[in-house]
């Protein structure tokens, strides 16, 4: 499942790329994809971390420039690689 996750987001990111690749007309596009960005990530990741990405990804593909950020790789990342909480063993000694 995480892995699915990854694919999908490297392609959501490809999309929000693609408006480099019409020069002009891409910017037109951005303001489309922003609210539709924003949402699907909220989808993808649940609760507010995912809120939180949701306005991250939102915001990101409003502010010209910024699109080659891959928020929702960044997000896979974040969620499945860094946060993972490491389970050490305590051993309680009387």
């Amino acid at each position: 499942m995480p892995y699915r996750k990854l694919l999908a987001g490297l392609l959501l990111d490809a999309v929000g790329m693609a408006s480099y690749l019409i020069p002009g007309i891409g910017e037109g596009f951005d303001i489309v994809w922003a609210p539709i960005s924003g949402f699907l990530m909220t989808r993808m990741y649940k609760g507010s971390l995912g809120k939180k990405a949701g306005v991250f990804a939102f915001v990101e593909e409003l502010i010209p420039g910024l699109d080659i950020i891959p928020s929702f790789t960044i997000m896979w990342f974040y969620t499945y690689v860094f946060s993972r909480e490491k389970v050490s063993s305590v051993r309680i000694e009387s």
